[in-house]
C-alpha cells in the first residue's frame, strides 16, 4: 500500500512539474493557447502544476492515511470536471484518457486510505 501512495504523490509531482515549468508544452497538449495578457502560461503553472506538485509533496512530507486520502480526493475532484466537460462540452479519445488517469488515482487513493483515515 505505501508504494501505491508513493506512486500516486509522485505521478502527480511528476505532471505538476510539466504544467509549472514548460506551460507552453502543457497548453499545447490541452489544446490551449495563451492569450495578451499573459494570464494562461501563469494560470497552467499555478493551477495544472504547481499545484499538483504541492498536492504530491504534502502527501508525502505527511505521510499519512489523511494525506494520501486528500491527494485522492482532489484527483477525484479533476475526474469529475473532466466528466462533466465529457457530457457538456463533447467527447474526444484524450478528454478520456484523461478521464481514466484521473479517476484511477483518485479512487485508487481513496480505496486504499479513506477507511484508514476515518
Amino acid at each position: 500500500m505505501d508504494i501505491i501512495n508513493i506512486i500516486f504523490a509522485l505521478a502527480s509531482i511528476g505532471l505538476g512539474i510539466f504544467g509549472w515549468l514548460a506551460p507552453q508544452y502543457t497548453l499545447d497538449t490541452l489544446d490551449l493557447q495563451a492569450g495578451p495578457s499573459g494570464m494562461g502560461p501563469s494560470e497552467i503553472r499555478a493551477s495544472a502544476g504547481a499545484l499538483f506538485v504541492g498536492m504530491g509533496v504534502g502527501a508525502l512530507v505527511l505521510g499519512g492515511p489523511v494525506a494520501y486520502a486528500m491527494l485522492g480526493f482532489c484527483w477525484l475532484g479533476a475526474a469529475v470536471g473532466r466528466a462533466t466537460s465529457l457530457a457538456l462540452d463533447g467527447r474526444s479519445r484524450k478528454k478520456w484518457t484523461f478521464f481514466g488517469v484521473e479517476a484511477v488515482v483518485g479512487l485508487g487513493a481513496l480505496a486504499l486510505n479513506l477507511p484508514l483515515a476515518l
